[in-house]
Order: structure tokens, then C-alpha cells, then sequence
């Protein structure tokens, strides 16, 4: 089996999430870009790969055939461009970038240089979210989705840019797994946004209703301010398979060096520990209304809800956390067939938060 030798470009926190599924035997990590040295060395007693401080030399190696982009969000349209007009495939983050004019710009890079445009993780990645969608041949189709998430995400160390792209970091999941499951185009897009902490400005709560040309209605609900925390809702398994304490207090709402907070729970940072996921990832409650059934997907499985059955349809605990990144990625890439999560559906995704935005600011429905 070949393997798909790939290059990181950003070693942060992106990066740390996402580093168990490289461990998959069908990729190989040969490289890496971090200005931070801690963050470099421990890649390379990791992984045994080069370790650039810049991503200029990184996409300049030739033993990399792939880059992912897991830098800022800010940075991943010029670093994906780099990347692909040095004849590298491209994985970035999402959010894919922060305008459309960015996005079309990647494309067309990737498109030009005749390499491959992925754009992942987002939870629409998860087991869970892809069985759903498999159980819709059989209980759809699809009328209604339901989804609401209740987390402590503005008050997690970030810097300034994160929390003013808030809504596209996150919604930017939320949007994914809608739109992948109601299985048409997003037409209209009506929205609220809150702002509710002036010592930390971010519009950090939406409430949103999408209209799909299929006629599928989706309501997207989610507040980061930290107050009710509704893993409750997922027997206290986290958005990222691990286990929580239901006691424990979010950590704090002010910060003394909040760049350095972050910088310490970062891949190489003294205060960085890996996770220990215990089921799939999530990111919180949802219910898809169908024709036969309700299916709400869980961090174990999908609960069916249908005419004389209730019952969770399981599914195995993960081999590798986000592995199905990797599937996509392989098999786009060496196998020649078209991913899902390409330039074009991230894109549109983007497309839909800034509409979140918009709407809040014009107080009326946008059209797409």
C-alpha cells in the first residue's frame, strides 16, 4: 500500500486534535512549519520528520505530496495557495478561509496546479454524522433537522482574530452537518447573533433557521458563554469523544496573558496533554426528522425513534480519533475519487456564516 506522505503547516491546536489520525498506517508525516521551537522539536520526536520554521520551505520539500493548512484562519487562503502552486494537495482547516473571494482564489489555485482541495475537519466528518445520513436511504427522507449546543468556547484562551470569526468557526460545524444531511442547497438564511460580554466582544451565540430548495428546514442553535453546558444532553461524553466531569467549573473568564494560556495548552507547550476519547466526537444535540423516523446520532451510535421502535443502532468506538479525515483524504488523492468535503462544498458552507452574520446585522432573511 502506498502511503500519502504528508506536510503540516501549523503545529497549534488544530494540529493537536487532528495528530491522532495521521497515525493511520496509510499516511506518513514528513514534515512540518511552526514558528514556535518547542512546537517543532516535539514534532520531530513524534513523527521523525523535518521541521521547518517556515511554510515557504516546508511546500518547497519534495518529499511532501501533501500540505495541511492548519495555521490561522487568517493565513489558510495564502498558505493553501502556496501550497498548491508548489504542486502539493491541499488539507485545510476549516473555516476553509474568512471570504468568499478567498475561497474561489484557493480553488482556482488548486484547480490551475491539478491537485486536490479538501477542506476538514468539520463534525460532518464524525461516524455518527455518516451513519445518519446512510440510515436516511432507509427512514427518509429528510423534513426537518433540529440542532442546539451549548459550550464554553468564548471563554477558551484565543486570540483577538478567533474571536471575531466566532460564528464562522463554529457555525462553520453546525452548517456542515445540515447541510450534509438535508442533501439540497441552503436558499434562505434567517439569523440572530449575540454579543454579550463587552470585556470579550464576539458575537458568540446564534440562533439561526436555514431553508433548503428541497423544502428541508433547519434550526441551528449555539451559545459559547459557558453557562449551561448541554453535553448533558450526550451522557457528559465532550464535543471531542472524551469524558467529562459534570462538576467541574469552566476555567477562567479572565485571562492574565491569554496568548501565553494558549500557547501552553498548544501541541509543544508545557501545559499540552493529549486526549483520551473514549467515543465518537459530536458537536452537541441533534435530531433529524424524516419521514419514518427521528434519528438523533450520538457519540456511541444513532438512536431511531420510529413507528413501535426505539432503539440505538451502535457503532464501534474509534480506531483513530478523525480518522475519517484520512479516508477522505486517501482516497481522493490516491485513489482518484471526489471528495465530499471539497473547495466548492466549503465554500458554500462559508457561504451560509457570513449570511448568519448578515441577517443579524439587516434583521431580515437573506437570500442565496
Amino acid at each position: 500500500m502506498k502511503k500519502l506522505k504528508i506536510g503540516v503547516a501549523g503545529l497549534g491546536r488544530a494540529f493537536s486534535l487532528t495528530a491522532p489520525a495521521f497515525r493511520d498506517p496509510r499516511v506518513e508525516l514528513v514534515a512540518a512549519a511552526d514558528p514556535r521551537p518547542e512546537a517543532r522539536r516535539k514534532f520531530t520526536a513524534d513523527f521523525g520528520g523535518k521541521a521547518y520554521a517556515g511554510v515557504e520551505e516546508l511546500c518547497a520539500d519534495p518529499a511532501v505530496e501533501a500540505v495541511y493548512v492548519a495555521t490561522p484562519h487568517e493565513l489558510h487562503a495564502p498558505h493553501a495557495r502556496l501550497a498548491a502552486s508548489r504542486g502539493k494537495h491541499v488539507l485545510v482547516e476549516k473555516p476553509m478561509a474568512l471570504t468568499l473571494a478567498d475561497c474561489r482564489s484557493m480553488i482556482e489555485a488548486a484547480r490551475d496546479a491539478g491537485r486536490k482541495l479538501i477542506v476538514g475537519h468539520s463534525h460532518s466528518f464524525d461516524l455518527p454524522i455518516l451513519h445518519t445520513r446512510k440510515l436516511l436511504e432507509r427512514y427518509g427522507p429528510p423534513r426537518m433537522i433540529t440542532g442546539l449546543y451549548f459550550t464554553d468556547f468564548v471563554y477558551r484562551p484565543r486570540r483577538p482574530e478567533e474571536l471575531s470569526a466566532a460564528v464562522q468557526n463554529q457555525a462553520a460545524h453546525q452548517v456542515d452537518i445540515a447541510r450534509l444531511l438535508a442533501g439540497g442547497r441552503v436558499r434562505s438564511v434567517r439569523a440572530f447573533t449575540g454579543d454579550w460580554d463587552g470585556a470579550r466582544r464576539a458575537e458568540g451565540a446564534y440562533a439561526c433557521l436555514l431553508g433548503f430548495d428541497n423544502g428541508v428546514a433547519a434550526s441551528l442553535t449555539y451559545s459559547g458563554y459557558a453557562h449551561f453546558d448541554s453535553d448533558e444532553f450526550t451522557g457528559w461524553i465532550g464535543e471531542l469523544g472524551q469524558k467529562k466531569d459534570p462538576e467541574k467549573p469552566i476555567g477562567p473568564r479572565v485571562f492574565t496573558d491569554e496568548v501565553a494560556s494558549k500557547l501552553e495548552r498548544n501541541y509543544g507547550g508545557a501545559g499540552f496533554r493529549p486526549l483520551d476519547p473514549v467515543a465518537h466526537e459530536h458537536f452537541g444535540l441533534l435530531i433529524v426528522s424524516c419521514e419514518k423516523a427521528d434519528l438523533r446520532p450520538l457519540p456511541t451510535g444513532v438512536m431511531i425513534y420510529a413507528d413501535g421502535e426505539r432503539r440505538l443502532e451502535a457503532l464501534p468506538p474509534p480506531r483513530l480519533p478523525r480518522v475519517e479525515v484520512i479516508d477522505e483524504l486517501y482516497a481522493a488523492v490516491l485513489e482518484g475519487r471526489p471528495p465530499l468535503h471539497d473547495g466548492e462544498w466549503a465554500m458554500a458552507t462559508l457561504q451560509v456564516c457570513l449570511a448568519i452574520l448578515e441577517s443579524a446585522r439587516q434583521q431580515r432573511e437573506i437570500l442565496l
